[in-house]
């Protein structure tokens, strides 16, 4: 998700009692990048989703 609906996500996992789920985060916003910004963002995610899954 965006840094945009954060809350939003933070919300969600305690209504749903999942507070220990850790979303992948990237910079906001998307719909405007060019090709290279969103292979930025695809590598920001990326790079976060390593860290979710080791536990870093």
């Amino acid at each position: 998700m965006t840094t945009e609906f954060l809350h939003e996500a933070e919300v969600q996992r305690a209504a749903l009692g999942m507070p220990d789920l850790m979303p992948v985060v990237i910079d906001h916003p998307l719909s405007t990048l060019s090709k290279a910004e969103i292979d930025a963002r695809a590598a920001q995610a990326a790079a976060g989703a390593i860290k979710v899954w080791l536990g870093n």
